[in-house]
């Protein structure tokens, strides 16, 4: 897998700033190519062009459905982490269900 462009964005990009550094730790120790940026939800139209996958906190899952709608033009998934990832900041699981996202986003350009 090419290496992997994620986005994390919350309200104000503090708590995704420490789940970032979680999840590029769980990457560098599963081996998992991935560049990994946290903003806050305001920045996130500066990077929708230029990154794999989006990944919000779910304190703003309020914003997914439209994001996905601007997001789906260049091809980028969109989902909320888990509460159970977020609430703990579990990198691991939240690197996981990212690439799950994205893998299942390539499966479906394919068919």
């Amino acid at each position: 897998m090419k290496q992997l462009k994620v986005l994390l964005a919350c309200g104000s990009g503090a708590s995704s700033g420490f789940m970032a550094s979680n999840m590029r730790k769980a990457a560098a120790e599963n081996n998992v190519d991935a560049d990994i940026h946290a903003v806050s939800d305001s920045e996130i139209p500066e990077y929708i062009d230029k990154v794999d996958v989006i990944m919000l906190g779910p304190h703003v899952k309020y914003l997914e459905e439209e994001l996905k709608k601007k997001a789906a033009v260049y091809g980028v998934p969109v989902a909320c982490i888990s509460q159970q990832a977020y609430g703990i900041l579990d990198g691991k699981r939240a690197l996981s269900e990212t690439i799950k996202l994205y893998k299942a986003s390539k499966a479906g350009e394919q068919q």
